[in-house]
């Protein structure tokens, strides 16, 4: 408790004290900063006043599947499915999960194109797909029910982590669906049509609704920036960087299949109303970054790397060896995308982040992330983690093929990329 009481009196006052010496020139500085870039992004955001943001499409066909490292959409909507229990209550059976996957990827193959469901009576509402895109999951049930010999050491749930208060609301599932999309009409009308096909097949568990700017709110490209106003995910990799985080080495190996991955999706509650009683300093210590540019408090811009090493005039460390920057930081690396929600369950408000985290092995690559952050980050005095699951991300398919077709090859003919016969 006097540990705590310490951490506060940092974040609430001492950061507020040494603020103030400077506040005449560093206020007026921060405000001249802030503005100029609230500036430059509005000059640099590109609008669309034709309505043809509705008519972009992402490809739903490929070796790997959309939704992962395509730029993210102004909406996410992930849907928990568990299978529906088999003959007699048991198991269900390979043969239904193939149909459940050969349904929805047929469906969400449309749908991402602006067509019509099979059996869609409003056809309509799928006409402007505005960069749909519809991503699947495979949580252990699945995998034990159709390849156990193909699941991955790291598809299990999570170590328990003491910052943790996790209950069943949103917990692991047998199936994961992803929904991006940059209209709100266009996801509702893909939830609807995926939710038909999985009558009878899978019983759905939960719904988990994020958002960021809406389409045109910003910059294109820029760094979302979560409810806490901090802009998040600067520090995501690109290009080789990119794919050797989330897909493995080009050779396919790394990965627990050749244009597979793996998700960690954790719902993580906010506590808002304490976080407004931080001063900016005290905000900008939790972090490490300056919550107007992004920028670290050893640089000036958002990608400037942080000097975990530099020392004030004081010689006490500019960027706290607790702050969320310097105990995320380290030789891992993960591809990073979060959501911003809010829901009133039973009348009762709450906020937070819907935490994407993808990466070729979960064990190797954000377990020790998650473990230095549950032990020391100062942003856990305002944040708690309340859902938590791991999903196996399978690859994408061919055209007349199906999500996941590449599990039921066990004879070496496979409609997909990898295990076709030659000539």
């Amino acid at each position: 408790m006097a540990a705590q009481a310490g951490r506060r009196a940092v974040l609430f006052g001492a950061a507020g004290l040494a603020a103030g010496a400077a506040a005449g020139i560093a206020g007026t500085t921060a405000a001249a900063r802030g503005a100029e870039a609230g500036s430059a992004a509005r000059a640099a955001a590109r609008l669309d006043t034709t309505g043809a943001n509705g008519a972009r499409t992402l490809a739903f066909h490929g070796a790997r599947q959309a939704g992962i490292d395509t730029p993210a959409t102004a909406h996410i909507r992930y849907l928990g499915f568990d299978l529906a229990p088999g003959e007699e209550g048991g198991a269900a059976s390979p043969d239904a999960v193939r149909r459940l996957l050969r349904l929805l990827s047929s469906d969400a193959a449309r749908l991402t194109v602006g067509t019509g469901a099979l059996a869609d009576t409003e056809p309509e509402l799928a006409s402007a797909p505005a960069r749909l895109t519809v991503t699947f999951g495979f949580g252990p049930g699945l995998l034990d029910a159709v390849a156990p010999d193909r699941k991955p050491a790291w598809l299990r749930p999570l170590e328990a982590f003491g910052i943790d208060a996790l209950g069943d609301a949103y917990g692991q599932t047998d199936l994961l669906v992803q929904l991006g999309c940059d209209d709100l009409m266009a996801l509702s009308h893909a939830q609807r049509m995926l939710l038909k096909d999985a009558r009878g097949l899978a019983v759905l568990r939960w719904v988990q609704e994020g958002f960021l700017r809406s389409y045109g709110g910003g910059a294109e490209g820029a760094t979302p920036r979560n409810l806490f106003g901090q802009v998040d995910g600067t520090a995501n990799p690109s290009g080789e960087a990119l794919q050797q985080a989330v897909w493995g080495p080009a050779d396919g190996t790394g990965a627990w299949l050749p244009g597979g991955t793996s998700l960690v999706l954790r719902r993580i509650r906010m506590d808002l109303d304490a976080w407004d009683r931080v001063d900016r300093p005290g905000r900008d210590l939790a972090l490490g970054r300056r919550q107007d540019t992004g920028a670290p408090l050893t640089g000036t811009r958002e990608h400037d790397q942080p000097d975990l090493g530099a020392v004030d005039a004081s010689g006490l460390p500019v960027i706290s060896a607790d702050s969320h920057v310097a105990r995320a930081r380290g030789a891992e690396t993960i591809l990073r995308r979060g959501y911003n929600y809010e829901s009133a369950a039973a009348g009762v408000p709450e906020a937070g982040l819907l935490f994407a985290s993808f990466q070729a092995d979960v064990d190797r690559q954000f377990l020790p992330i998650q473990r230095r952050l549950a032990q020391a980050d100062l942003l856990n005095e305002w944040t708690t983690p309340i859902g938590s699951a791991v999903y196996a991300i399978p690859p994408g398919c061919a055209e007349g093929g199906f999500v996941g077709d590449v599990l039921f090859a066990r004879d070496g003919a496979h409609a997909g990329f990898w295990l076709r016969p030659s000539g």
